[in-house]
């Protein structure tokens, strides 16, 4: 046992990151904000006291975990977002546009505004509005005036779901809206790399271009978008590690060639090492072109480190690299832990990794043998590593995945890839023929994906994954990779006992039957048939809240919204019910107290009422099938 003990040691570092972003986990997931004084300083204590090495192991875990959580408030607290109170409608504003997004239908404009104009208080503020692509629209830099319609980003609409204004606060979004009208008053010349950007789209006219190379998240026609998604390649439009390893490796074989040819260079040092310098250059720039996604951080770093391996003749493929890339990526933002990105590309990279450095399975000696077998298992390692946090945050895990990586995927590295960037760069020539090649074998590719696509049990609907079972999912796969063993597999047994955990967590957490939102406009409740039943079948302000319930209850976002009827414009949902309109409400509020076999009452006006309070809900909350009521956190910085 004290062998196995003290053989651990060597791996304590990788167990690092991981506690940190659970710090930080616990300090997003509160229900309030907490009351911590200075929590930068106690983050700059808590790191000095872990490097003690005289410090216990338990201590120096807890310190660690301890500073996460604070210096992901300190961070909170230091971005200082500014936040609208409510929506606002038909707002004259002037601002500069800062960057223009491309969508399939619209751009978004993002815009640098004056906070007190928006009513968000000091300082400036950001904005994203929405336009027709039809509308003539401003450039990067020009300052604008502009009628618009702004809307507070809504939080989480349930527990344990996407929480937008969280995600809104620490991207810097203070409001999302759309444009009645746009007038440029002024026009600046701005050479940043916004403004290539804008460029880069608006001379090559591609969505392709927009997506592989500008890092667009929505270019892609939606009904594309599905089809890609099903067939288990979806990720090829999230530049990330892929499109980092193709661009690094192309840029490194034309730049060893060139250096080859000058032997002044090639007597002194090897040509590999210039070639490295010069091909990590151009995937800096090759970042910033992006957008800068944090899938697309993870990738530039793992390759930065993966060239210093190369420089230094260290070991190029190593978990501690990659629990390295995690830090480097927690400390710039903290809460890039809580995004569907960072999860999904560091559980790929870390069971990659893991796979090829520990058990460093057998390869044929046939190259292409060797080709083909290295893509089927990096295929399967990332579908088996990534599927929790696919099924966490998209509730369907695509079940044809692997066909679709090893079918689809290598046209997408050898032709369109390729074709686009050299499209790219020859659309500025006049010469526009290779994007037009890219998007026939686009079109060619689509067709692939959508055969697979249309396959029985393309994706499999999986049920709302609980907190509690992520955590249990992570605790496994980290104990696979950081626990070193001597004899018996202990690694093993260890990952198998927490993801059984995690499954048995997820097959009996309770779902709700009765869901509302803050303002209590939206309102839905699980019928006889078992599927949700709204109280509207359409609402602007809750756009998203019919996705999201249905997915909680285990329904394919693409069915309607079945609607409610009312009753003397009462909605009765078992023993809640609902009233949306005022005059039922004051004909009705009486009955409804004294009737023994109701509830709840829940009230899109505030009702006021000693003897019912006990009743009357009020905010955004869900009810369980044991009538436990679980309300959803509104005073977060970010609310």
């Amino acid at each position: 046992m004290r062998d196995w003990i003290e053989n651990q040691y060597i791996n304590l570092f990788l167990y690092v990151p991981f506690l940190m972003a659970a710090g930080a986990g616990i300090y997003f997931s509160l229900p309030f904000e907490p009351g911590v004084i200075c929590p930068g300083l106690a983050a700059v204590i808590f790191a000095i006291i872990s490097l003690v090495k005289k410090v216990p192991i338990i201590l120096r875990a807890i310190l660690i975990a301890g500073f996460g959580f604070c210096y992901a408030m300190a961070f909170t607290d230091f971005i200082n977002t500014p936040v609208i109170k409510s929506n606002l409608h038909n707002l004259d504003i002037i601002g500069t546009v800062k960057a223009i997004d491309v969508t399939e239908n619209k751009s978004r404009i993002y815009l640098n505004v004056n906070a007190d104009d928006i009513k968000a208080g000091a300082g400036n503020a950001i904005i994203r509005v929405s336009v027709n692509n039809d509308v003539a629209l401003a450039q990067v830099g020009d300052r604008i005036k502009a009628n618009v319609g702004l809307f507070k980003p809504t939080a989480a609409y349930a527990p344990e779901t996407f929480d937008y204004a969280r995600w809104a606060y620490f991207n810097k979004l203070t409001a999302t809206g759309y444009i009645n009208s746009i007038e440029v008053i002024e026009h600046t010349k701005n050479t940043n790399v916004n403004s290539l950007r804008n460029t880069v789209h608006n001379k090559t006219e591609s969505f392709l271009v927009d997506s592989l190379v500008l890092g667009y998240k929505n270019a892609i026609p939606s009904d594309d978008a599905k089809i890609w998604t099903a067939s288990g390649i979806g990720h090829v439009w999230s530049i990330s590690g892929f499109h980092m390893t193709l661009v690094g490796g192309w840029l490194f074989i034309v730049f060893y060639f060139i250096f080859r040819l000058i032997p002044y260079v090639t007597r002194r040092i090897p040509a590999k090492i210039p070639a490295l310098g010069c091909a990590w250059c151009g995937l800096l720039f090759y970042l910033f072109l992006s957008g800068i996604d944090v899938a697309t951080i993870r990738a530039f770093l793992m390759t930065t480190l993966i060239f210093a391996a190369f420089i230094f003749g260290r070991s190029v493929i190593s978990v501690r690299n990659v629990a390295i890339a995690f830090c480097l990526i927690f400390l710039i933002n903290p809460h890039y832990v809580m995004q569907a990105g960072f999860q999904l590309s560091f559980a790929a990279v870390f069971g990659l990794v893991w796979v090829y450095s520990d058990i460093n399975p057998k390869m044929p000696n046939n190259k292409l043998l060797k080709i083909l077998w290295g893509a089927i298992l990096t295929s399967i390692v990332a579908t088996i590593w990534t599927a929790p946090f696919v099924a966490a945050h998209f509730g369907a895990i695509p079940i044809y995945g692997l066909v679709g990586n090893l079918g689809l995927l290598p046209l997408f590295s050898f032709l369109i890839m390729p074709l686009v960037i050299v499209g790219m760069l020859t659309t500025f020539l006049g010469f526009h023929h290779p994007i037009d090649w890219a998007h026939e074998i686009y079109d060619f590719t689509l067709d692939g994906a959508r055969f697979i696509s249309e396959l029985p049990y393309a994706n499999l609907t999986v049920p709302h994954i609980p907190n509690n079972a992520i955590i249990c999912f992570v605790i496994a796969f980290v104990g696979l990779v950081c626990i070193r063993t001597i004899k018996l597999k202990i690694n093993y047994i260890f990952c198998g006992l927490f993801i059984c955990i995690g499954i048995i967590l997820v097959h009996t957490n309770p779902t709700p039957i009765f869901l509302a939102t803050s303002d209590n406009e939206l309102v839905a409740g699980v019928g006889d048939d078992g599927k949700l039943e709204f109280n509207k079948s359409r609402a602007s302000n809750h756009y998203f809240a019919f996705d999201t319930w249905k997915k909680l209850n285990g329904e394919d976002a693409d069915t309607p919204n079945k609607r409610r009827k009312h009753e003397q414009g009462i909605f009765k949902y078992g023993n809640i019910v609902y009233v949306q309109k005022f005059v039922p409400l004051m004909k009705n509020i009486k009955l409804l107290c004294n009737d023994d076999s109701i509830k709840y009452i829940v009230s899109y006006f505030d009702i006021k009422s000693e003897s019912c309070a006990h009743k009357i809900l009020r905010g955004g909350f869900v009810i369980y099938p044991d009538d436990h009521i679980k309300y959803m956190p509104r005073n977060r910085r970010w609310n």
